[in-house]
């Protein structure tokens, strides 16, 4: 392993503390953690998972998009 600084902000730095102790893990531990979450995350734009997963039983909701989503909520 090789020795780097790096520069956090106060809150951060005390979520990160917080983190590492509800994990029983040290600081250094949990910055490498994240950081390796962080590069491996998938950066794809993809739909979410829960996209199409509640039922409206309306079928032509895409034909209405803009009625929908556009129209005034207080009418």
């Amino acid at each position: 392993m090789n020795r780097t600084s790096i520069f956090l902000d106060e809150k951060l730095q005390r979520e990160v503390q917080r983190l590492a102790d509800r994990k029983g893990i040290s600081f250094a531990a949990a910055v490498r953690e994240a950081l390796a979450a962080y590069v491996v995350a998938p950066t794809s734009t993809a739909i979410p998972a829960v996209a199409g997963a509640f039922a409206s039983e309306h079928t032509d909701t895409s034909e209405r998009v803009d009625e929908l989503l556009w129209r005034d909520p207080h009418a």
